[in-house]
């Protein structure tokens, strides 16, 4: 499609014209794409304006880093701020201190979810860290367990203490689910405690956790 036809689709009034105009911009570059995609930034649709946030991942200037920084700071939409978390994270290095801050003031978990996913958390133990006792401390059961799982990755570093012992703390956990991610975690910490743990979270009352601990021993 050419230039001057997205455009036009653009401003259509149909939503079906407008995600085509935004899909077709994938043959153009960066330069010429962001100023297009800023213009339905703030789309009614927000299927719109989450093909405009994955279009500013793939379409990369600093203009559309901006433009990324603003959408997961005040889109009303959790779809649309974690598609942006998600593009934002393909920025790099620059990225990583606004994901922190949104992982700290967002508490949906798709968002959360999107910002486990996006960043590469081996590479940064002390964030790793510090989202996954955020991540714990929240309401949502998917990203707590995400967080427990993220902690295995901390057992050869010099955080590996830390974890150590949010792990043994939510051993205890009033949530059979919990206690369950806790058990399969364990495993990849070399300390006597946790030998100890496993050996009661084998009597746990609830069949997922016994299981868990199993899964542990191969």
């Amino acid at each position: 499609m050419e230039l001057h036809q997205i455009e036009t689709y653009l401003d259509s009034s149909n939503p079906q014209d407008r995600m085509k105009a935004i899909t077709e911009l994938r043959n153009y570059e960066p330069p010429l794409v962001v100023p297009l995609l800023k213009r339905r930034m703030h789309d009614q649709e927000f299927m719109i304006r989450s093909f405009v946030a994955m279009g500013l991942g793939f379409k990369q200037t600093d203009e559309g880093f901006e433009l990324l920084v603003n959408i997961i700071e005040n889109d009303k939409d959790y779809n649309v701020r974690a598609e942006a978390a998600n593009s934002l994270a393909k920025y790099g290095e620059q990225s990583i201190s606004h994901l922190v801050r949104l992982f700290q003031k967002d508490s949906h978990w798709l968002v959360r979810q999107s910002i486990f996913a996006a960043i590469e958390l081996a590479n940064y133990p002390e964030i790793l860290l510090d989202l996954s006792i955020l991540g714990m401390r929240g309401d949502d059961l998917v990203v707590k367990l995400t967080a427990i799982a993220n902690l295995a990755e901390l057992a050869k570093t010099a955080y590996a203490a830390f974890a150590l012992e949010i792990l043994l703390e939510a051993a205890d956990s009033k949530g059979a689910e919990v206690r369950a991610q806790v058990a399969r975690i364990l495993k990849h910490f070399a300390d006597p405690r946790v030998e100890e743990a496993l050996n009661k979270l084998r009597q746990d009352g609830d069949h997922r956790v016994v299981g868990a601990t199993l899964e542990s021993l191969v």
